[in-house]
């Protein structure tokens, strides 16, 4: 299977959300249908020159499964992103190079299921395209949703959100959390943590244990407290969902050991020749393990791999080591199956071996 490959789309429309806020929505050909096909969940990663510079970057899609013709993201200006602020700018008409869908925090649509969404800010995105798919494609299913913000202006949303639940008045459950403005409901104050979640579940807003699936969006640390929440109610692990782009100071990676697959591991101190295999076709590199990753290697040498948040977070640039072994610098998405299966990250990975080869169409 090929890697993924940026297409160039049309803006076809941008609504603004909140003052730093904005929806985008990209008009897909009927050509490109089948490869920005997606789950719910799911997301797009976006290619501009921002300032002289090559940057990526990826936004959770919010479109849900019925919309055919678009794919719509949410991006919120981040204090000094580059990125974030340049998203603001773009209006209908422009044109920005898009990666098809990417990415594991996706839900089953088909049958019958009661989810529970815990979002904050920005992690609304993925839990709304998730909302809108379960609720349309499933008549007996049932959705929860506990949304965060700092205040009423900071909701992102709003308007999509009230229409499912006027919709589905009998099958969808949505709660506002505040953290800067005070509600009727004192519980519904304050910030979306452990505490919190294990009152609500005390008082029966929510109901965990009983949920087929628990998706969890937002910051960092809102994802680890309210994912240790959960395994303390008792929710066993596989059903508790989330997906992380940017971790916060100190967070903890997953191991990220060498893999040999038969060779030798000599140190690979002075260099190593790593073949990438790219689309069927096999280019030659030179990496110097101490100086680069195997991603930052290629792009010295011209070749454009697969990638998007360059930080071990996203698996876009992940990849199978056919030859020779490498070790990463950190990993945030690699499963322990998929590492003793041979899967690396390029944008984490430095040769341990004279020859290291790399398959991106490995799957």
């Amino acid at each position: 299977m090929a890697a993924p490959r940026f297409h160039t789309l049309e803006i076809a429309a941008v609504r603004n959300e909140t003052p730093d806020a904005v929806a985008i929505s990209f008009a897909i050909p009927e050509d490109s249908r089948d490869a920005f096909a997606f789950l719910p969940g799911q997301y797009l990663t976006l290619r501009a020159e921002v300032g002289g510079e090559d940057m990526r970057r990826s936004y959770s899609i919010c479109s849900a499964l019925s919309e055919q013709d678009r794919r719509t993201v949410g991006v919120k200006r981040i204090a000094g992103g580059r990125f974030s602020s340049f998203a603001q700018t773009l209006k209908p008409g422009d044109r920005i190079e898009v990666m098809p869908p990417q990415g594991r925090f996706t839900a089953e649509i088909g049958g019958h299921h009661d989810y529970l969404l815990l979002a904050a800010g920005s992690g609304i995105t993925p839990c709304l395209s998730i909302a809108k798919s379960v609720l349309a494609g499933e008549p007996d299913s049932t959705v929860t949703l506990l949304y965060a913000n700092r205040n009423s202006a900071s909701v992102m949303f709003r308007d999509d959100l009230n229409d499912l639940k006027d919709r589905y008045t009998t099958r969808v459950t949505l709660t506002h959390v505040m953290d800067e403005e005070t509600q009727d409901v004192e519980i519904m104050n304050g910030r979306l943590d452990a505490e919190k979640l294990e009152r609500l579940a005390g008082l029966g807003v929510i109901d965990p244990k009983s949920a087929d699936a628990i998706y969890i969006c937002g910051p960092e640390p809102m994802i680890r407290s309210a994912s240790a929440a959960m395994a303390a109610l008792g929710v066993d692990a596989e059903r508790i969902r989330f997906e992380l782009f940017t971790p916060a100071p100190g967070a903890a990676p997953k191991p990220a050991p060498a893999r040999t697959n038969g060779a030798t591991v000599n140190g690979a101190k002075h260099g190593s020749s790593v073949e990438i295999i790219l689309d069927g076709a096999r280019r030659m590199i030179e990496v110097d393990p101490g100086q680069d990753t195997v991603l930052t290697a290629a792009q010295k040498a011209g070749l454009d791999l697969p990638y998007s948040c360059a930080g071990g977070m996203c698996c876009t640039c992940r990849c199978r080591i056919v030859e020779g072994a490498a070790t990463m610098d950190e990993n945030f998405s690699l499963e322990p199956w998929e590492i003793e299966a041979g899967f690396t990250l390029s944008c984490q990975a430095r040769p341990d071996t004279g020859k290291l080869v790399l398959d991106f169409d490995a799957q």
